[in-house]
């Protein structure tokens, strides 16, 4: 696996105590310039001096700092002198372990919340309105700030909702300034970067670029690298980035699973060749893929077999190119995929947070996994992923795709998954993403899944007739991060023409719904 390099910049490091804000924090600290790596909350002093950080940022949790098994903090890491920001849980932590007191006082704040800055907001709120809209999810208060900590803020039921210490550059908030609903958090955030941990905003895409070409290239060697090429931004993307290191070292395998939009397969073997110059395999499985999909209906199992399928299907092109290899005299041990950061997080991989789903490229690998994996964007966001290929000179047809995922249309039909069922619901996708960009709401929509719900039939009337047909899930929704999503407000009158098209054009569909969902509490896909 390779990790994002900092060479040349000292990393901030987001402790993560368990909540999944934790990597909107690391994100929040990357759009300001800074580069960030989340680590455990189990990390020593030690280790924090191993790596040489310029700041650390404690994340919020679901505990009680003062609970029997608690998420644990090693108290001398706040001895080593590096500045350091704890928000919610971390907030706490910090007061806790700094000689400071924090309780359960018995009342809440969760969501929007009033707080007045106090005594000019020391360094982190310095500037800031003296009353300004935060957003606050704790049951327990800082009751005492630490001894020569100044309070910095407070609301109507916490009057420690802030502290700081200018002399020992540590400060804290009760509140996330992480998430958007908190009107200057990212100002927090900054204000704690450059002006209390002096850190320049020099981190960006092109540094990620330099970094990763110089690692892949350290990892393979002279080797042969398979990619995994989805026609989506992340493998587009992870391709192109492993291209550019190792060049012809490289083929890409593009596997049609037959669980594809339409067109798709088309726009891969035409538009990324020509704009990368990439070698490209192309295998038809579709029939392999159907045949270990009949019969199930558990959305796990689809992805497990979907993944283990695409494992199988690059080791028969293995198979294939051995003989070049050989010939050549390098192996192929090498494959390339584009899991990002939420991949990991929903799979599992975050510290201390619950599998929500496992990821074909993440959790559903097979055990006998026969490659090394090159994973370049692992512990990047959907933002800075298109800001790469974007610099890597990547068509903006690909890199401002909406995002698809590895599974394809087998996990956005709730049953079965059958020749007849995808053609139908690759009609409505297609219909569906027309009438969307005719609309000019392509830049507003994160993605918009488009569900057949084959298990599930209702009555209707078409022409003259009584039909029994399946209804179509429509699920647009805005994001930032695919952490959270809230559904987009689509204009009636789009909704209406989608709604008219696919019922008249798409056989054995007879009703359109619209899925107003946010996550939490539901996911962006529905299995």
């Amino acid at each position: 696996m390779t990790e994002v390099a900092h060479d040349g910049h000292r990393p901030v490091l987001v402790v993560d105590f368990g909540a999944q804000y934790a990597q909107l924090i690391a994100r929040r600290v990357r759009e300001a310039g800074v580069y960030s790596e989340l680590v455990p909350h189990t990390i020593s002093a030690d280790e924090v001096r191993a790596k040489n950080p310029a700041g650390i940022v404690l994340s919020g949790g679901p505990s009680s700092v003062y609970e029997e098994g608690a998420p644990a903090f090693d108290d001398a890491i706040f001895d080593l002198g590096i500045p350091a920001l704890g928000i919610c849980y971390g907030f706490q932590v910090m007061a806790r372990a700094l000689g400071g007191t924090v309780g359960n006082t018995g009342d809440r704040e969760y969501g929007a919340t009033e707080a007045q800055v106090l005594g000019g907001g020391g360094a982190i709120l310095a500037g800031q309105p003296e009353n300004q809209n935060v957003w606050m999810s704790h049951g327990d208060a800082v009751q005492q700030a630490p001894e020569g900590f100044d309070v910095l803020a407070s609301t109507s039921v916490t009057p420690v909702a802030a502290f700081g210490s200018p002399e020992r550059k540590m400060y804290g908030v009760q509140w996330h300034p992480e998430v958007k609903h908190s009107e200057h958090g990212q100002r927090i955030l900054e204000n704690f970067l450059h002006t209390v941990a002096g850190i320049p905003a020099d981190w960006n895409a092109g540094n990620v670029i330099a970094e990763q070409i110089e690692a892949i290239r350290a990892q393979v060697g002279n080797a042969r690298v398979i990619s995994a090429l989805s026609g989506g931004v992340d493998s587009a993307v992870s391709t192109a980035l492993v291209h550019e290191a190792i060049g012809d070292q490289l083929t890409a395998v593009f596997v049609d699973h037959g669980l594809l939009r339409k067109g798709e397969r088309e726009q891969v073997e035409r538009d990324y060749v020509a704009s990368t110059g990439v070698r490209l395999i192309t295998v038809d499985a579709a029939d392999i893929f159907l045949g270990h999909l009949a019969g199930v209906t558990d959305p796990e199992e689809k992805r497990k077999i979907i993944g283990r399928e695409f494992i199988r299907a690059f080791e028969k092109v293995q198979l294939d190119l051995v003989a070049e290899a050989k010939a050549e005299g390098e192996p192929i041990k090498f494959l390339v995929q584009g899991t990002l950061y939420p991949d990991v997080v929903e799979s599992g991989g975050g510290a201390g947070t619950a599998n929500i789903k496992s990821h074909h490229n993440v959790g559903g690998l097979p055990e006998d996994l026969d490659f090394e994996l090159i994973e370049p964007l692992r512990a990047l966001f959907k933002d800075e992923v298109r800001a790469i290929g974007r610099e890597l000179g990547l068509p903006e047809a690909i890199v401002g795709r909406q995002p698809f995922p590895g599974p394809g249309l087998g996990i956005r039909i709730v049953g079965e998954v059958t020749r007849e069922r995808l053609d139908i619901l690759r009609e409505a996708d297609a219909i569906a993403r027309a009438e969307l960009t005719a609309a000019g709401l392509d830049d507003s929509i994160w993605q918009c899944p488009v569900v057949l719900l084959a298990d599930v039939r209702s009555v209707g009337v078409q022409g003259d007739g009584r039909t029994y047909g399946h209804p179509i899930v429509l699920r647009p929704v805005s994001s930032e991060d695919a952490m959270t999503a809230d559904w987009t407000r689509v204009p009636y009158d789009v909704l209406a023409r989608i709604s008219n098209k696919i019922t008249n054009q798409v056989p054995d569909v007879n009703r359109v719904v619209l899925d107003v969902t946010s996550k939490p509490p539901g996911t962006i896909e529905w299995e």
